[in-house]
């Protein structure tokens, strides 16, 4: 496994969109084993897509299992999602986001607080559920990366852009 580089904002590579994934190979594997890495060794890191380490896929990695997020109430654990949709949702919710690719700030979002997803896993076998609250948020965040946007395009206001605090 290696660490991928992340791709910082205002890079034009974040607002690509990705492509569907059609051929669930060997790389698709490897590629998901790196992807889950780089989140894993990124201080705070739940959640990560890959149009963020500059491959234009339908792949996102997220765990909010080591997250001591207080809106943290469920999570599934580790998952590594190929071409993941939100096929409903429901209720709102305002989070304080932050992003690997805009290392300096975070801001608040508005978004759906309970998610129905489909997805498939790396070997291509289709899954289906259901989640909420913190875990929901990080899904939609990532999902918006495969649609080439930055929690930035989502702000509530201009006001709510704030400085980065320092992980530890």
């Amino acid at each position: 496994m290696k660490k991928l580089q992340v791709i910082t904002y205002p890079d034009e590579r974040l607002k690509m969109p990705s492509l569907e994934v059609v051929n669930f190979d060997r790389w698709i594997e490897e590629f998901a084993q790196d992807l889950v890495y780089t989140m894993k060794t990124s201080p705070g890191c739940v959640g990560i897509a890959s149009p963020q380490v500059g491959v234009h896929k339908r792949i996102i990695a997220v765990d909010t299992s080591i997250s001591k997020h207080k809106e943290n109430k469920l999570s599934h654990g580790l998952m590594v999602l190929v071409n993941p949709r939100i096929v409903q949702w429901d209720g709102e919710l305002v989070c304080r986001e932050g992003c690997l690719s805009v290392p300096d700030y975070t801001g608040n979002v508005k978004r759906h607080y309970w998610i129905k997803v489909e997805a498939f896993d790396v070997k291509g076998n289709f899954v289906e559920f259901e989640t909420e609250g913190f875990e929901a948020v990080v899904i939609q965040h990532e999902i918006d990366h495969l649609e080439g946007k930055v929690f930035l395009e989502r702000l509530i206001s201009p006001k709510d852009l704030f400085r980065r605090k320092v992980y530890k």
